[in-house]
């Protein structure tokens, strides 16, 4: 690559829109936790938090980082906090937050026994879970920016150059739902007008306390959008870009192209827009351009990517950053996104080969991509050329590696037919043969997968890993809990059972593990939703399954039960959608080697008797593409490698899947196409929302609505249970009907377990008399 001239003296930034918010050890989830358990004051809750906000900009500084974010740290989810910056705190809940600020938040996200939280569902098509505003006509705004402010004199205080971010006003609206009892066709974003002067107030607070720019999120405008929903956006910041008691605004968008809301904020009167150049969005450098570029404004161009773990190209990313310079006045250098979809720090996996750890970037490398970048942008790249050449050396070893290219692998993908994805027999043969074979009642009782994952499972875990006990005391332990659920579950009278997954220690990692292909991370931990953190495999190369991965303990289970025990496996989409996949290949071609992984592990359970396999897809619906024009070629390959799975059974072996936190209505037709016996869904806080979109789309199989949200630590009562199995009763024939809880029962300790599985049951028996 030839010298490039540097950008001409203008001042480059190197930013990036949020960090993690766990620190290195996990420490915001043990000081919550403990907070809830009363163990940690709230004063020690707020320290715990203010090292690690102090932490995270001192790491961004020494990386290179010259304007660090504020506001994207939270105790449990940057959009519940957005709700409690503009007075959005739902009736049920007013009166704890006006008893207690903090514990009513905590209230908001999680419950309590007497009343129900937020719903939760996922960020756009990230893993992350964000809280759902619920808002109706007689929703009263307040200004609240007593955080915001408070986070960003923080950072002015230590020195830093600090850039306030905020959820914006169209995405906080279109993300939000009718509040309970108002009308389900009520747009909330009919309260425009309404909110935008308690931004123009949070905006002048921010100003006074010393900031220059504020940034405003607006990924919601990287969807398809109507002609109202873009005139509301320029009202918008015609609006607030209007007023004169405000910092400079900048307005980011990512996760996708903007597209047809591009010309609309380049119109509008704001100082700048930080735009997402990677993957799917990649085409906002073209539409830029055709646009006239963004004369008079700065752009903050994301050029490494902000969701996946791989090292950047910068020779690409630099010749972006080029084409730029001529579309804007000032042009700084950014990750995509928020950089909470990642881990923390690549360099703290020792286990992982250091040749192939140099190829990937957590946030922390990524911090220093984006430095390094915005040096390369500023003075040339001869001012980087030992990085430039460390980086083409990386990326080569990685596209030559034996990990990424497996013949026999490629061989038998190639030799897929379109009759390996579809079952032989049409469901309702199955489902008579399945109803003769099984025995089962009506209304039948089962649970996820999961059950309770306590301190002595995790320490017989680490105890093992460490040496402290060998494998024969180990799986020893495994038996005696695998027998305590199975008694607990018998006693309570649950019709279809599951061992409780105590050998497992998640539902993703547990398998890569034992693929090939895989990488797995010791450090590698992402926020979920609240305190759940997550450890994403690295989908690295070519995927084969070298020997079974669950019947040994499948069949245990079922040895110690007359009833049927359930096979329990994580689905192609959800291995690759909950991994950091590869970026080689196109994802399909990925997700069909899983399928077929996968498929020999059903293969093998149901030779080892396993009557019900469960094939979990929760994340179906959270890789769905944002554009309604990438959906059709998604939904092909991902529900053919779900069939590719599970097609190869006898018709009375019956399949299960499972989905969990999305918006079901936009793929009824591809759950269909699943050709699954039995859905098992989150319906509880959505109050059975999912069961009516189902049947009003004819969905012809049997379906478990969740009557139990597992994500809250209330009990439900036998009477609560019920009224939610008659709502549903009134979308889904009895005979198709399931009764179970949203999700699995992991993160749930065991009395509050057996309360509720105990009542889930008792209103099963009730309904199945009231209706017999």
């Amino acid at each position: 690559m030839t010298s490039t001239t540097p950008a001409a003296g203008r001042p480059t930034a190197a930013t990036v829109y949020g960090y993690p918010r766990q620190g290195q050890n996990r420490e915001l989830k043990k000081s919550v936790e403990g907070y809830w358990k009363g163990r940690t004051a709230a004063d020690a809750l707020r320290e715990t938090a203010r090292d690690l906000r102090r932490t995270n900009w001192q790491q961004l500084a020494d990386a290179g980082i010259t304007e660090v974010p504020t506001g994207d740290f939270s105790y449990y989810d940057h959009v519940l906090d957005t709700s409690v910056m503009v007075g959005a705190v739902p009736e049920r809940h007013r009166a704890a937050v006006a008893a207690d600020p903090l514990d009513g938040y905590f209230a908001m996200a999680r419950g309590t026994q007497d009343v129900a939280p937020l719903e939760m569902t996922k960020w756009f098509d990230t893993n992350y879970h964000y809280l759902v505003p619920e808002l109706g006509p007689d929703t009263v705004f307040t200004a609240d920016s007593t955080q915001q402010v408070a986070q960003l004199k923080e950072a002015l205080g230590l020195g830093h150059t600090a850039r306030p971010v905020l959820v914006g006003p169209v995405t906080y609206l279109l993300l939000a739902k009718p509040a309970p009892g108002v009308a389900a066709d009520f747009e909330p974003l009919a309260l425009l007008d309404r909110l935008l002067p308690v931004y123009a107030q949070v905006l002048a607070d921010l100003r006074a306390a010393g900031a220059e720019w504020v940034q405003l999120d607006e990924p919601a405008l990287v969807q398809d959008r109507s002609p109202a929903e873009l005139a509301a956006t320029a009202r918008a910041y015609r609006e607030l870009g209007g007023r004169a008691d405000r910092p400079k605004l900048l307005v980011a968008s990512y996760f996708d192209r903007l597209g047809e809301a591009l010309p609309v904020l380049a119109k509008a009167p704001v100082e700048g827009l930080a735009l997402d150049f990677t993957e799917a969005a990649a085409a906002n450098l073209d539409d830029l351009a055709a646009v006239g570029g963004l004369p008079g404004k700065r752009l903050v161009a994301g050029v490494v990517g902000g969701r996946n773990i791989w090292i950047n190209d910068y020779e690409k990313s630099l010749g972006t950053l080029a084409t730029l310079l001529g579309l804007a006045d000032r042009v700084d250098v950014a990750a995509s996104c928020s950089l909470l979809h990642v881990p923390l720090d690549a360099a703290a996996e020792r286990d992982i080969d250091p040749q192939v750890r140099r190829w990937l970037a957590f946030a922390r490398q990524k911090t220093a991509e984006v430095a390094t970048l915005a040096r390369g942008l500023a003075r040339g790249t001869d001012a980087i050329a030992a990085e430039l050449a460390a980086n083409r050396a990386d990326l080569a070893s990685r596209a030559g590696s034996a990990l990424t290219h497996d013949p026999a692998v490629r061989a038998r993908t190639a030799a897929v037919t379109d009759a390996d994805g579809r079952r032989a027999q049409p469901y309702a043969e199955r489902t008579a043969a399945q109803r003769a074979h099984l025995g089962l009642p009506l209304l039948p009782t089962t649970t996820i997968g999961s059950f309770p994952q306590t301190t002595e499972l995790r320490t017989a875990r680490a105890d093992l890993r460490t040496g402290r006990i060998g494998t024969a005391g180990y799986e020893d332990r495994i038996r005696a809990e695998i027998r305590e659920v199975l008694a607990f579950q018998e006693k309570a009278g649950i019709d279809v059972l599951v061992h409780g997954e105590p050998e497992r220690n998640d539902m993703v990692q547990y398998f890569a593990e034992q693929l090939t292909g895989y990488l797995a991370t010791q450090h590698g931990w992402v926020q979920s939703y609240g305190t759940r953190y997550v450890r994403p495999p690295v989908l690295a190369g070519d995927i084969s399954r070298p020997d079974p991965m669950t019947v040994r303990w499948t069949t245990y289970a079922q040895s110690q039960t007359s009833k049927p025990v359930k096979g329990m496996l994580t689905g192609p989409v959800t291995m690759l959608a909950w991994s950091f996949v590869r970026d080689d290949q196109p994802l399909g071609d990925t997700a069909r080697q899983v399928a077929l992984a996968l498929r020999d592990e059903v293969g093998d359970l149901e030779a080892a008797g396993t009557a019900v396999i469960q094939v979990d897809e929760p994340a179906l619906r959270e890789t769905l593409p944002l554009r309604a024009a990438d959906h059709a070629g998604y939904l092909a390959w991902a529900t053919e490698s779900f069939r590719l799975t599970t097609a190869g059974v006898r018709p009375d072996t019956q399949i299960h899947t499972h989905m969990c936190y999305a918006e079901f209505g936009d793929i009824v037709e591809a759950i269909e196409d699943l050709d699954a016996d039995v859905i098992s869904l989150e319906a509880a806080r959505s109050h059975m929302q999912v069961a009516g979109e189902l049947a009003g789309a004819g969905y012809p199989r049997e379906v478990g609505p969740g009557v139990w949200d597992i994500h809250s630590p209330r009990i439900p009562s036998v009477a609560e249970a019920t009224a939610l199995l008659r709502k549903g009763l009134g979308a889904i024939p009895a005979e198709r009907l399931w009764v179970n809880p949203d999700c699995g029962l992991k993160t749930r300790g065991w009395p509050e377990t057996r309360a509720s599985l105990e009542n889930l049951v008792e209103a099963a028996r009730q309904v199945r008399g009231e209706t017999a």
